[in-house]
């Protein structure tokens, strides 16, 4: 414990006697420090005791006595230790006087105690409060160590670090979300700070943040603390105390901090060994070897292969960084890789629910295998609708350009569940929902969708558009002059298979002008109706340059 005035009092061989502020000697005294000074105040820095003859004071003056205590006790200085039977037979009533006034503790030090022995005494007893902060956090640093190495590994860890701090501790993982907590109860407090570690997680490692304390109206002060040494933090520790930390507190976070870097670091150097065995595993899966797979697999990935998985394939969108419209995204604020927050987000749910995936980078982009209906599965729809309300509120705020349509940080295409020997199949099919995923400019799309839904939304491409427009501007061109409805005329009896009286009650004209409108059709375009091909191409050139109905 801290060097007091008391303990000063009850040093037996000091012999000081308290002459004032009897209420305040369990004040903590930083140092002893001599002067003679009448303003010594510019050569204190705070928790002094203050030793002097007062050769130099006026000691008998009350109002110069009011002047000279009242500054050291704004200057922070603990206590005055006064000479007696140097220069003062004893402790001269106005500087007696003003101490009792303003509250500040006063000693009369006999003439046999020399300063220098009460220097000597506040040096050693501070030198023993470090020895023992010390002691106990190198002892703290012994407990967390073994704590790690055992079975609960970080949650053993926090319930040591949460005993040293007197508070709670928690650990939150590379996606911001909470990985545990000690004691149990915290975790829900933790909970409240994660937009607190998303801020965190947008500043270079290692990074620091003070939430709460005595200013304002939290419950405790909470000390944030990004883990690892990359450009990404790759972990956030969170520490919760009444009061600021101490110093050996401060020895167990920074303990704490330490080992878990270590851990983090450790995981990384392992994740990338995994990684260089998944893109394995990936490659003999796409080249139709899932025996091989399976082998490969072994019991890191084989629950993987034993269920229905899906396969995801992500790229980065045109704008990372800043969306339009000047909304930050959270890949700006995680160092400019959105593929790798994605794949973070993911990993961290997956392990949370101790689920697996295999996450492996594919050029300028990412491939992800995980279960079907497992924790990812449901982590990329949430992470992919956090990207579409994003682009929702750039729209929102877009005013006449709000139908302007936003890029996504990342387009994501999903396939259908499947097993290890349709690997191939499901990769084709994920790139293929990334494709209609980039041309409709949705952050996700799923390839059962595509395959359930209206082939038309595929027509939404330029080149379609272009072989469209050529197709029927002949048409387009003579309808301009007011010679003939060409064009719906053909919309009309296409949408009715051929059926004359039908398509003809549907424009209203006679049957007889509507056979006479398609021969016109027929030899503009040079090209006869009856050939199945050119109805099917006609009929998909007017859907393509229709409104999108998207």
């Amino acid at each position: 414990m801290p060097l007091t005035l008391s303990s000063l009092v009850h040093h037996s061989a000091l012999k000081l006697a308290v002459r004032a502020g009897e209420d305040r000697l369990e004040t903590a005294v930083r140092w002893a420090h001599v002067s003679e000074l009448a303003d010594p105040v510019p050569y204190m820095d705070g928790g002094e005791l203050l030793l002097t003859t007062g050769m130099k004071l006026e000691a008998e003056d009350p109002d110069a006595m009011r002047r000279y205590v009242r500054r050291l006790a704004d200057a922070g200085v603990v206590g005055i230790g006064f000479a007696v039977g140097v220069n003062y037979d004893d402790v001269p009533q106005a500087l007696l006087d003003a101490a009792e006034e303003t509250g500040l503790p006063l000693l009369a030090v006999p003439r046999r105690t020399p300063f220098i022995a009460i220097s000597k005494a506040v040096s050693a007893a501070i030198a023993a409060d470090q020895y023992r902060t010390a002691t106990a956090g190198f002892e703290a640093q012994r407990e967390m160590t073994r704590a790690l190495l055992g079975a609960d590994g970080p949650t053993a860890l926090l319930a040591r670090l949460a005993a040293h701090v007197d508070g709670w501790a928690a650990l939150y993982d590379a996606s911001g979300a909470v990985v545990t907590a000690a004691p149990e109860w915290a975790a829900r407090r933790a909970a409240r700070l994660v937009p607190e570690v998303e801020r965190l997680r947008g500043r270079h490692a290692p990074a620091t943040a003070v939430v709460g304390g005595d200013d304002t109206e939290s419950e405790d002060r909470v000390e944030l603390q990004s883990l690892g040494t990359g450009r990404r933090p790759r972990g956030v520790l969170a520490i919760g105390t009444g009061a600021p930390l101490g110093s050996g507190a401060r020895y167990a976070v920074n303990s704490a901090i330490a080992l878990l870097t270590l851990t983090t670091e450790r995981s990384r150097a392992l994740h990338e060994a995994e990684q260089r065995l998944a893109a394995a595993l990936l490659r003999m899966l796409l080249a139709g070897e899932p025996d091989h797979a399976r082998t490969v697999a072994g019991d890191l990935y084989g629950d993987l292969l034993d269920a229905p998985f899906r396969i995801l394939v992500a790229e980065a969108g045109p704008a990372t960084g800043t969306q339009d419209g000047g909304v930050p995204s959270d890949e700006a604020a995680a160092g400019g890789d959105p593929l790798a927050v994605l794949a973070d987000v993911l990993e961290a749910a997956a392990a949370r629910n101790g689920e697996t995936v295999l996450a492996v980078p594919d050029g300028s982009g990412l491939v992800v295998l995980f279960s079907d209906s497992g924790a990812a599965s449901a982590a990329c729809a949430e992470y992919a609708a956090g990207l579409e309300e994003q682009r929702a509120a750039v729209r929102s705020r877009g005013g006449a350009e709000g139908r302007h349509q936003p890029p996504a940080a990342v387009v994501m295409g999903l396939s259908a569940p499947a097993g290890p020997i349709a690997g191939a199949a499901a990769f084709r099919q994920a790139r293929q929902a990334l494709s209609v995923a980039r041309r409709r400019g949705r952050a996700l799309v799923e390839h059962e969708h595509v395959a359930a839904g209206s082939v038309l939304p595929l027509l939404a491409d330029d080149a379609v558009r272009a072989f469209a427009d050529g197709m029927l501007r002949s048409l387009r061109e003579h309808d301009a002059t007011g010679r003939g409805d060409l064009v719906a005329s053909l919309r009309a009896w296409l949408s009715r298979h051929g059926q004359w009286d039908a398509a003809a009650a549907d424009l209203g004209v006679h049957r007889h002008t509507l056979r006479y409108r398609m021969r016109r059709v027929e030899e503009i375009l040079g090209r006869s109706l009856d050939d199945p091909d050119v109805r099917m191409e006609l009929w998909l050139a007017l859907k393509a340059t229709s409104p999108p109905l998207d």
